[in-house]
């Protein structure tokens, strides 16, 4: 993973985990495939983990597939990351939408910096963060139909409660590209700025100073709003309030407002 991604845990829980196959846009070859899914995996065993800003260093946030992957001789039904298209290796998803959508299971809220180019699976891995981030200039593009291909890297179960329905077809079916600016008028995108990592840091540092169950309780809540009945809804809401009401770190937080400093949350 060391040649791939990054991951810095800063003191206040915040976790700074970058992209760095910078050299190749931070395309996404078998290597990184298989970075994605450990840094994932290493983020949800993390203990005091607040926040996570994932960004991509160098020129781009990620250029989507390795083209070098898409190798002729490859069985029909093979993924590039590994294992095959239908295998299920990754509780409800196989390893190459586990690369986006293990973003969406970590239980801290995920917020993407996004600069230069995200293309292809690098728009379903931004698409997987709770909050997205972009430069105005930022290039973005479904790919996939480009090469023939239909979008599987999860980017279909996340993008339905981002982006109008109509306009997700028309990106899909014509790989349109669009930049930052555009990308924040259509849902890809929740804030346009011109350093996003800056701007992702100074908003994570708001989320990392609040109470961390209730947190993670809000989102499991908004995990369940793509495709949760309202009653279920309505009774996750109370099931998660029982957790936090009149806990330590609530009553910390009320303190804290009260007395105007700054909260001392436990794990």
């Amino acid at each position: 993973m060391k040649d791939r991604i990054s991951i810095t845990l800063l003191d206040n829980g915040i976790a700074d985990v970058r992209l760095i196959r910078a050299d190749k846009m931070n395309a996404l070859d078998g290597a990184m495939w298989e970075a994605l899914a450990e840094a994932i995996d290493q983020l949800k065993a993390t203990p005091g983990l607040r926040v996570v800003v994932l960004s991509g260093e160098g020129r781009a946030f990620c250029a989507g597939l390795d083209l070098s992957s898409l190798s002729a001789d490859r069985d029909p039904g093979a993924s590039s990351a590994g294992g095959t298209l239908s295998d299920r290796t990754r509780g409800v998803s196989n390893k190459a939408q586990y690369a986006a959508w293990g973003w969406r299971e970590l239980p801290v809220p995920v917020i993407a910096a996004v600069h230069g180019v995200a293309f292809g699976a690098g728009s379903q891995i931004m698409a997987a963060a709770d909050i997205r981030i972009v430069h105005p200039d930022t290039r973005i593009a479904i790919m996939e139909m480009r090469w023939g291909l239909v979008p599987d890297v999860a980017g279909m179960a996340l993008w339905r409660t981002q982006v109008a329905d109509d306009v997700l077809r028309e990106m899909i079916y014509t790989n349109r590209e669009f930049n930052g600016s555009e990308a924040k008028l259509l849902g890809f995108a929740t804030h346009v700025s011109d350093d996003p990592h800056a701007r992702a840091m100074e908003l994570a540092a708001v989320i990392a100073n609040k109470n961390p169950h209730a947190i993670r309780g809000a989102k499991r809540l908004c995990n369940m709003l793509a495709d949760a009945s309202d009653a279920e809804i309505l009774q996750a809401e109370s099931d998660e309030q029982v957790k936090v009401i009149r806990t330590p770190n609530q009553i910390e937080a009320v303190m804290a407002g009260m007395e105007k400093r700054a909260p001392k949350f436990a794990d």
